[in-house]
């Protein structure tokens, strides 16, 4: 493989009956960074059925080209068919980075595409930069630059790994939802379109979608909350999120939780933080209740402000938070409550 002749970072814009997935402008704000580094464009790829007018949309948040393949067999995701219509793409215009939101199709679509391809693929990674591998120089040993390095936690979150794939291309990485920044969108951006469809040939790999239901959620989308007030197993019972909901209220803010707490029944899986659950990035998150065990902290860490209320002065969150409370939270987050109540004058 010529790895010289693969240029440019591609990002799959995921969209889902015409609305484009959140992750999609994630991407493309690191996309742009990595792209920067390299001296090169960012491409977002749009799969889909008549979904050239979001290409506009892509093009605000920082993608220099758009790659569009509208086709009918592309109207609701399916496996083979969106596989094909990527790693066709890849082998057309041979992206140099090729990077996928984690989300369920994003996880069902980046191995098989890498598969095809021939290349690796580094899954749910925290951390995207472009650097040296391998990081040390060995004596003996070549040092190859501008390489991916995609960083994801690692044996149930108790390690951190940094992964690069030196010696095939397209690099590819998945990313959670959450966790890369998106750019201020450029207000009346024009996106400089290309079209393209490698043909579709239905075969028995082809799945037939004989219904689709869609369920109505009544939970709160954490990961769009400005302020979280979440709890962990400390906190007791489901009954005693009470006071987590009372806190919130005064706030402006959303209940979490942790995994202990969903997995005792006490809150639904939707509102998990987590490296099991959701990345969130709050302006403000309040940790009760919470011990910090690594897989916590991966998916609430990069909040502006940590504040953490704990009976175990050495409980690990203290380690990430920006302000500490030692003490019971039955006193503490009712009292709490109280004076925010009197101090905004609710």
């Amino acid at each position: 493989m010529g790895l010289e002749e693969y240029k440019g970072v591609f990002v799959f814009a995921q969209q889902v009956d015409n609305i484009l997935n959140g992750v999609a402008f994630e991407l493309l704000g690191k996309g742009k960074e990595l792209a920067g580094n390299l001296n090169t464009e960012v491409t977002a790829v749009l799969l889909g059925s008549g979904i050239r007018d979001l290409a506009d949309k892509l093009a605000e948040y920082g993608a220099d080209k758009v790659i569009v393949v509208d086709d009918p067999e592309l109207k609701e995701y399916k496996t083979e068919p969106y596989a094909h219509a990527l790693a066709s793409v890849i082998n057309e215009y041979k992206p140099e980075i090729v990077l996928v939101g984690a989300t369920a199709i994003g996880r069902d679509l980046g191995p098989t595409v890498s598969a095809r391809v021939k290349t690796g693929l580094t899954a749910d990674c925290t951390v995207l930069e472009i650097g040296d591998f391998p990081l040390v120089a060995k004596e003996g040993e070549e040092q190859l630059h501008n390489q991916l390095l995609m960083t994801r936690p690692a044996f149930g979150g108790n390690t951190i790994a940094t992964i690069a794939c030196p010696y095939n291309r397209p690099q590819m990485a998945t990313v959670r939802p959450g966790v890369m920044q998106k750019i201020a969108p450029i207000t009346g951006a024009k996106a400089n379109v290309i079209e393209f469809n490698p043909g579709f040939t239905p075969d028995n790999r082809y799945v037939e979608i004989l219904n689709v239901v869609k369920a109505v959620k009544n939970t709160a989308n954490i990961m769009e909350a400005k302020i979280l007030v979440s709890g962990g197993r400390g906190v007791g019972s489901k009954e005693n999120f009470k006071l987590l909901d009372d806190l919130a209220e005064v706030l402006g803010g959303t209940v979490s939780c942790s995994r202990a707490v969903v997995e005792n029944g006490w809150q639904p899986q939707d509102l998990q933080v987590g490296q099991t659950g959701k990345t969130v990035r709050p302006q403000i998150y309040f940790a009760i209740g919470i011990s910090g065990a690594i897989q916590h902290v991966a998916g609430m860490e990069e909040a502006d402000l940590i504040v953490a209320i704990n009976k175990d002065e050495d409980a690990p969150i203290f380690d990430v938070a920006d302000y500490g409370l030692v003490g019971d939270l039955n006193k503490i987050v009712p009292a709490l409550t109280v004076a925010l109540k009197s101090e905004m004058g609710k």
